[in-house]
Parts: C-alpha cells; structure tokens; sequence
C-alpha cells in the first residue's frame, strides 16, 4: 500500500511541484493551503505531513503543537525559509522530525521524506515483546509505553530513541551514535537536535525522566536504577 502524505502550503505553485514530484514516487497526496483546513482533515490517516511555517493564518509551528497536544504521532517535516539554528530548534521543540530550509530541490525533499517513513518502519522487536520494569512497560509491537498502567503518547522519533536506549541498558550512546542509529538517512541533524528529542522525551515521561540519564561529554544511557 503507499504512503499518504499531507502537503499544508499556502503557496499554490510550491504545493503542486511537490504533489507531481511525489505522486511520481508513488505516494498518495492531498494537499490543503493552510494550517486551519489541514486540522479538519483525519491526520491519523497520513504517514506524513510536509508543513510550511510562514503561513497566512496558524503557523506551522502553532499547527505542529495542536497535533502533538492531540496525541497524534504522525511525522512532520517542516518547510521554512527560516534556517537559522533557533527556527530548527523550535520546530523540533514542538514535534517535528526533521525540517528543510528553502529554497530546496526536490531530490532533497523525496530523500527526506523516504528516510522519514524508512525509519518509522524500521524499529524490529528481535525476540522479546515487551521491556518491562514493575510499572514501566514498553511493548514494542505496539510501539507503546505504559507507565502505571497509563498509556504515554511518543511519537515515533521518540519512541525509536526510547527503544534504542532502554533495548541496550548497560551503554552509553554518544549523541554522534544516536544520530548513526536513528538518523543516518539524515545529514543535517545536528548533536543538538539529539538534546531537544531527549529532553522532549524526558517531559513525557514526568517522573521517570530518570530511565535517560546523561554523563557529560558522553552521551545518554537508560537508567535501570529507581525502576
């Protein structure tokens, strides 16, 4: 079955070029001119979204939160003519999993998109089911954590980085090693994104922010003590 992708532009000629570019690729496409008519639709049944931030109305930013505050989980890569370190932070900050300055090509924009939906396709369970800790379970057929019984709602990109650190809980990962793992379809993520994921993930988890535990200058482990 393809992928279905959501292209939110408010520029008409941008959001086409993308649509017949991708449509090649063998994606489905639909396509809304902002952020307002994009929250009307049934994002839970796209793979991904390609969402412009300077638009007329909501920001892409603003639309970002709504969809993460709604526990939706599906990817977003954002589209700005904003490139500087702080726009990128921002757009992870409030869940996006990758995003792309312009102008861009559309090489660019297919190798993205492909390495997004690869990775979230990507995570293999090998031979146990479920991680569990007395009341800290991850059931990674589900991809799914469960604290006190209590479902936590992760994103994908979270989900995978919890996976990798609590599947291998006696290594430290250096944050160039978590790139390797998670993001190596991904040349321009930086160390720093790392930080903003984690310390996302950290906020999630409310009182068992411990399992991520740092040493400076090396990198993340998952913390079995206190579980």
């Amino acid at each position: 079955m393809s992928k279905k992708i959501l292209i939110v532009d408010d520029d008409s000629s941008i959001a086409e070029i993308l649509e017949f570019n991708l449509r090649n690729e063998g994606f489905e496409i639909e396509i809304a001119s902002s952020a307002e008519d994009a929250l009307l639709k049934n994002l839970i049944n796209f793979d991904l979204i390609l969402l412009d931030v300077m638009m007329g109305g909501m920001s892409g930013y603003k639309m970002a939160e709504q969809i993460r505050k709604a526990d939706i989980n599906t990817p977003i890569i954002f589209l700005t003519a904003k490139d500087t370190e702080n726009d990128m932070l921002t757009g992870f900050s409030v869940g996006g999993d990758d995003y792309i300055s312009k102008p861009f090509s559309i090489k660019e924009i297919i190798a993205r998109v492909k390495a997004i939906l690869k990775r979230n396709d990507k995570v293999s369970v090998g031979n146990d089911h479920k991680l569990s800790y007395n009341n800290f379970v991850i059931d990674f057929d589900l991809k799914e954590l469960y604290i006190n019984d209590t479902k936590v709602e992760l994103t994908k990109t979270e989900f995978n980085l919890l996976y990798l650190l609590a599947k291998n809980p006696d290594r430290m990962f250096s944050r160039e090693s978590i790139i390797n793992k998670l993001w190596q379809d991904s040349p321009y993520i930086t160390e720093r994104t790392v930080d903003v994921h984690i310390a996302r993930l950290r906020k999630k988890l409310n009182d068992y922010a411990f399992v991520i535990s740092n040493r400076s200058g090396y990198g993340y482990r998952f913390n079995t003590t206190g579980l």
